[in-house]
């Protein structure tokens, strides 16, 4: 029998401080704080939604630009304009080929990340 991959249990990303980390997952994108916390060495959280993978952030030497975390929202625009309100810098949203209207932006460690929202 082919072993086959079930679902994606969790992404880890290295950061360089735990506490603005954790604040800009939990506090700026709402994400449920798991396990760790600002203080940890090893954080978890997730998206609302309790079948989604969890994120794992782990203290270390920063590694970014290894390719791109994709969370689906329900108003990417709106998502949009609370970060810019927030400080930070997205891109502009756009429609995808692919069905999706979406943009781009670097979490505080230089992740990127990328919002989206099926296209009706």
């Amino acid at each position: 029998m082919t072993p086959m991959i079930e679902k994606i249990s969790a992404i880890t990303f290295r950061v360089s401080n735990m506490q603005t980390s954790v604040q800009f997952y939990r506090d700026v994108l709402g994400m449920q704080l798991l396990y760790g916390g600002e203080r940890a060495s090893f954080s978890s959280l997730r998206a609302n939604d309790s079948e989604s993978a969890i994120l794992n952030l782990e203290r270390g030497d920063n590694v970014s630009r290894w390719g791109r975390l994709i969370f689906h929202v329900t108003d990417v625009d709106a998502v949009c304009t609370y970060l810019k309100e927030r400080g930070f810098d997205p891109e502009i949203p756009r429609d995808a080929s692919w069905g999706e209207r979406y943009f781009h932006m670097l979490d505080p460690d230089g992740h990127e990340l990328s919002f989206a929202q099926p296209l009706q």
